[in-house]
């Protein structure tokens, strides 16, 4: 499976933020937002990725990952010349995707905790998989309602009057058909190509699967000047609490034998003196003394 991280957009509810850099490269806590969704994805086996962004901003995001070899992936790089709706990244990345069935992360998106994303990775075989997440403003998101049995039934993009307080988060799981079924949307009141309708397309061919995230699963939307602030005090409570850090890239390559101590350790010696540092120099000295396995 190949991994799309979306990181365009005017980042227009960020502003005066996004005058400096763009919202996904605004810093969650200790590092660039970006890092989270990278590193959900490199955790569930995305070994090729394709970074979609703005002509303006594309040119720092290939500073940031460069070739990906750091962490034993690879990067390609496409435009957003004007955004115009998530599935427009189906398009964008299409010779990119071919006929590999393909994971979307949007960028602004952070996740954390339970193992229903393993299981949903490893159990894809095609169409499609989304999710569905309990918030109190369901408004905001795409909303998927539920029969008495627990069976995805409908979808609605940012109703008005949301019939069920499930949204689906910005990541989703599909086959290589998405390409054409994004081809051919017709553009919504918005002017954009909604995944909402895309899903709504796998829905109506018996061929989409939805997984309902649990209540210690934390799902975190940091595109605003609010929520942005809530992830980072999110992040950092419990990388106190626990001792680990969440969004780690460097770990999650080395964990999943995508990178070698001896790679890991030449990108550390690479680094400032910092905490990010710190914290890595700790993951090399607890795979030298073999206690890693147990973590």
């Amino acid at each position: 499976m190949k991994g799309i991280i979306l990181a365009g957009g005017a980042g227009s509810r960020l502003y005066p933020l996004t005058l400096v850099a763009s919202k996904q490269l605004q810093p969650v806590f200790d590092k660039p937002m970006v890092y989270y969704p990278l590193t959900t994805l490199i955790e569930h086996g995305i070994r090729e990725f394709c970074l979609i962004s703005t002509p303006k901003d594309l040119a720092r995001f290939r500073d940031l990952f460069g070739d990906g070899s750091a962490w034993g992936v690879s990067f390609d790089y496409r435009e957003q010349a004007r955004p115009a709706g998530i599935a427009q990244a189906f398009l964008i990345a299409e010779s990119f995707i071919g006929n590999s069935p393909v994971t979307l992360i949007l960028g602004d998106n952070i996740f954390y905790g339970g193992d229903t994303f393993h299981r949903a990775f490893s159990e894809f075989q095609s169409g499609a998989t989304i999710f569905g997440y309990q918030v109190h403003d369901p408004e905001r998101y795409g909303v998927v309602e539920f029969d008495a049995q627990g069976r995805a039934f409908s979808i609605e993009e940012k109703p008005k009057q949301p019939r069920s307080d499930f949204a689906v988060p910005g990541l989703y799981l599909y086959d290589a058909e998405v390409v054409s079924i994004a081809r051919n949307l017709e553009p919504s009141a918005r002017g954009e190509l909604e995944i909402t309708d895309v899903n709504r397309e796998y829905m109506r061919r018996g061929a989409l699967r939805v997984y309902r995230l649990s209540r210690g699963f934390a799902w975190l939307d940091a595109g605003t000047t609010t929520s942005l602030h809530e992830a980072s005090a999110y992040v950092q409570t419990i990388e106190r609490r626990q001792g680990i850090k969440i969004g780690c890239p460097e770990e999650a390559a080395f964990r999943a034998g995508r990178i070698s101590l001896a790679q890991l350790e030449h990108t550390v010696s690479r680094m400032p003196n910092c905490e990010y540092r710190l914290y890595l120099a700790g993951i090399i000295d607890e795979a030298k003394r073999g206690d890693l396995a147990s973590k």
